[in-house]
């Protein structure tokens, strides 16, 4: 059937379950890490057994708050928990311990910065909540129940439907994701599932009333969001071009076929028969408490962008690639802080860091450089002791010292190796490597002069080149010279040496 999909407007709002990094549950003393044994890390409290009752985690509601203050929300002085009340197999207790009623946040905002115009989305509320256990589906047909995951703690952050296309909904995700990394609160890795994305989604002409909605469940990839929030709208708006009606009900997304399909009607509150938690009394939160939190906020990624700009003179592009991975943006402020140019170490960490750490599969984020290292090797350029080439040489192999423990040292100086941990930085010595494998810049006249007349000698056709007028020849000149020294010229030096004997 043929229709004019422009005629329709998408209208979205996000659901965002973000697993918190508390070393214990929620309401119980079970540690949270990821990829443990099945059924390791659980206890009464957390597998629903009769009697055992909820203490709440103290610093599940610090997390919250901080977040709720970065969101710019309004925090809750009273709130409290309520039970919504469903079976399934991976739920032990049969409910599970949410925040209906009374959120421990709502009302708050954040700012797209990478639309024009900018566009602020409203956030609904955030409230704290209790997971799941995890079914696992063998090839046989046997279903299995792992129940590590049953009371890890959730922040569960709602927006208003402000959402027009995928594109302002990523951009909104990877501002809360970078949010959520520098606050310190979750690793929001999406193939995890410690970030996970529910869709509401609905369409309608402009000039009606918003559609009936639809929820798609459990989403945990920015890919998979797209493809979803295409693949449903298209769906509703050929239904409503054929004249049907959109069903409101929940939907599962399958990213590799493509397809959707619904797992059940959309149920309303009533349906969990949502009643106030008998086991855990309300929670008040003072003043003092809320700005004791707020006092210890860290720099967050917008502001720290700003500063880059103003501070240290990068470039807005420059400033946000730094400040989209913590950790990097942490290892360029320590490395400045050593005497480092900032502009050179942004380029540095850009260009080689980057292109090391995908080549080797490291994340960012995971990066274990030394500073004082880094700035080591920095000033040896800056000062032409090293060439660049050279320079990238080194660091290369700073970089496989310090983020690959268990490849081989061989290649360095026995004094400056040492076994390095993963994410601790290990002092390695540029220079020491340097003059250990004769990488140092060689300005010696005869021995400039000797690499010169080897060159000329070897290559006559690009020195005839030259003299009818090929300029493109002393380059190449000048190529053959780094070569033979292993890049300990500098090219600005022998390219003078080659003019003037070619003179």
């Amino acid at each position: 059937m043929n229709y004019d999909s422009s005629l329709y407007e998408t209208v979205i709002g996000l659901e965002i379950h973000v697993e918190l990094s508390t070393k214990t549950k929620l309401f119980c003393s079970c540690p949270t890490g990821f990829g443990q044994a099945p059924n390791s890390c659980i206890c009464p409290v957390c597998t629903g057994m009769p009697g055992a009752l909820p203490v709440l985690n103290r610093s599940v509601v610090e997390y919250a708050v901080a977040v709720g203050l970065a969101l710019n929300c309004e925090i809750s002085h009273h709130s409290a928990f309520d039970r919504k009340n469903y079976f399934y197999p991976d739920n032990p207790q049969n409910y599970q311990i949410s925040q209906l009623y009374l959120p421990i946040a709502q009302n708050g905002q954040l700012t797209l910065s990478d639309t024009t115009p900018s566009k602020t989305i409203r956030i609904h509320e955030i409230h704290m909540e209790d997971d799941a256990g995890k079914l696992m589906h063998s090839a046989e047909g046997e279903t299995l129940v792992d129940y590590n995951r049953s009371g890890i703690p959730l922040l569960e952050i709602v927006t208003e439907p402000d959402f027009r296309s995928s594109e302002e909904v990523l951009s909104f995700l990877e501002q809360l994701r970078l949010t959520l990394l520098y606050l310190g609160v979750s690793d929001c890795r999406l193939q995890e599932g410690s970030l996970r994305v529910d869709v509401n989604l609905s369409v309608h002409k402009p000039e009606t009333p918003y559609g009936t909605r639809t929820e798609t469940k459990n989403l945990n990839s920015f890919r998979a969001i797209t493809h979803a929030i295409a693949h449903e709208a298209s769906r509703q708006i050929a239904l409503l071009a054929a004249g049907k009606e959109v069903t409101q009900e929940t939907r599962r997304y399958d990213d590799s076929k493509n397809t959707s399909s619904s797992m059940r009607s959309k149920e309303d509150s009533n349906d969990y028969r949502y009643f106030p938690e008998p086991d855990l009394p309300p929670l008040t939160l003072t003043d003092t408490f809320i700005e004791q939190i707020r006092s210890h906020l860290p720099e967050l990624r917008a502001e720290k962008l700003q500063r880059y700009q103003e501070d240290y003179g990068l470039s807005y592009y420059d400033a946000s690639i730094i400040t989209s991975y913590k950790n990097l943006a942490e290892l360029f402020e320590q490395t400045v802080q050593y005497g480092a140019n900032p502009k050179k170490t942004a380029n540095r960490l850009m260009v080689d860091a980057l292109a090391l750490c995908r080549e080797n599969a490291i994340h960012p984020d995971e990066l274990s450089l030394s500073p004082k290292s880094l700035a080591a090797l920095l000033s040896l350029t800056e000062s032409g002791r090293i060439t660049g080439a050279v320079s990238k040489e080194i660091f290369g192999e700073f970089f496989r010292f310090s983020c690959a423990p268990d490849s081989s040292h061989d290649n360095i100086s026995p004094d400056t190796t040492s076994v390095c941990m993963p994410n601790i930085p290990c002092d390695f010595d540029p220079e020491q490597y340097a003059i250990d494998h004769n990488l140092l810049n060689n300005s010696d006249a005869s021995y400039l002069s000797e690499i010169v007349e080897t060159v000329l000698h070897d290559n006559p056709q690009s020195v005839s080149d030259y003299k009818n007028g090929k300029t493109k020849a002393l380059s190449f000149l000048v190529g053959q010279a780094m070569k033979c020294s292993k890049g300990t010229l500098d090219p600005t030096q022998i390219r003078i040496f080659f003019e003037d004997n070619l003179k």
